[in-house]
């Protein structure tokens, strides 16, 4: 893609601290993830494995996207290999934890892994067009399966936080205030070149909005996800 941003401006310095935290967020949750498996019931311990899988290839990309940036180029195409390595994978940690019945897992499984494909492949080609009608056009066919997966997951939650009481169904609850917030900011950054395609300040909410939503669906969710775990195992064993 054009490369927007002047290297002598704030926008640009901003940009690329905020692509190096997001670094460096990435690969400490990827090691924090690690030491807490044993912290878990042995049948929760691959969900957090799944979770420091994310964070770790989320940090490689990440390093790949600020190097990059260093360099004066802007590569989305790092950000759409990551994403579409990362969401099912998020999927799956999120079915692990919450009890969903194993028939029913598999189930969602394969309904919400192919969604999750379909959206991020109909989602690039709009992000890397030129002409807005083509960004207004994919965006709409990407938001269709995100629609789907974002409401399936929040009826599992729902559901989840219905069986559960206590510790379990308030981090359940959380977990939902935490995955509605992230997922909504991914459809807002991406029309911001649709209304000034050649703005910094445009461009720099999009890559700063692209991060944050990284860090919270990734690092912030995983903990969600960790402290769900952790919840059902203390539920469990005084039970």
């Amino acid at each position: 893609m054009e490369f927007l941003l002047d290297p002598g401006s704030g926008e640009y310095e901003l940009v690329y601290n905020v692509l190096s935290f997001g670094t460096a967020v990435m690969f400490g949750a990827f090691v924090y993830f690690l030491t807490q498996m044993k912290a878990v019931s042995k049948q929760y311990q691959a969900g957090i494995a799944v979770s420091a899988i994310v964070v770790g290839i989320a940090g490689y990309h990440y390093y790949r996207i600020w190097s990059d940036f260093g360099d004066l180029t802007m590569n989305e195409g790092y950000r759409y290999a990551d994403w579409l390595i990362t969401v099912p994978l998020l999927i799956v940690e999120l079915l692990i934890v919450l009890g969903v019945a194993k028939a029913d897992r598999t189930s969602l499984m394969f309904k919400l892994v192919p969604a999750s494909i379909l959206m991020i492949g109909l989602g690039y080609p709009g992000e890397v067009a030129d002409g807005n009608g083509a960004k207004w056009t994919f965006w709409i066919l990407a938001l269709i399966p995100f629609t789907y997966i974002l409401k399936t997951l929040y009826d599992e939650l729902q559901k989840a936080g219905q069986r559960e009481t206590g510790a379990v169904a308030k981090q359940i609850k959380n977990a939902t205030y935490v995955l509605l917030s992230t997922w909504l900011v991914y459809p807002i950054a991406y029309l911001f070149p649709i209304f000034d395609a050649n703005s910094e300040v445009l461009e720099t909410l999009r890559q700063v909005g692209y991060t944050f939503a990284d860090i919270t669906s990734k690092c912030l969710y995983g903990l969600m996800i960790l402290w769900i775990a952790k919840a059902r195992t203390e539920a469990e064993s005084n039970a």
